[in-house]
């Protein structure tokens, strides 16, 4: 399988969030961010769809988590 440009794991996309692997796929969840793929350890998601934490530029220690994606827009309910 070629890689995708931008598609990481859970676990790099926790890191580079700054925030954990759950939150990761609760965003996915809510629509907030696209998973790709499927399965167990399979699943991709996009970094261009994550906010940046903000780290040290030394100890790459977390100084403050990227932002949370918006909600994504759903039809009024009648």
């Amino acid at each position: 399988m070629a890689a995708v440009r931008g598609l990481v794991s859970e676990k790099d996309a926790a890191y580079y969030a700054g925030r954990p692997g759950v939150t990761i796929r609760h965003w996915a969840h809510e629509g907030r961010i696209r998973r790709h793929g499927s399965g167990r350890g399979n699943v991709r998601y996009s970094v261009f769809e994550l906010n940046k934490a903000e780290r040290d530029e030394w100890s790459r220690e977390l100084i403050t988590p990227g932002e949370p994606p918006p909600l994504p827009e759903v039809a009024n309910a009648a």
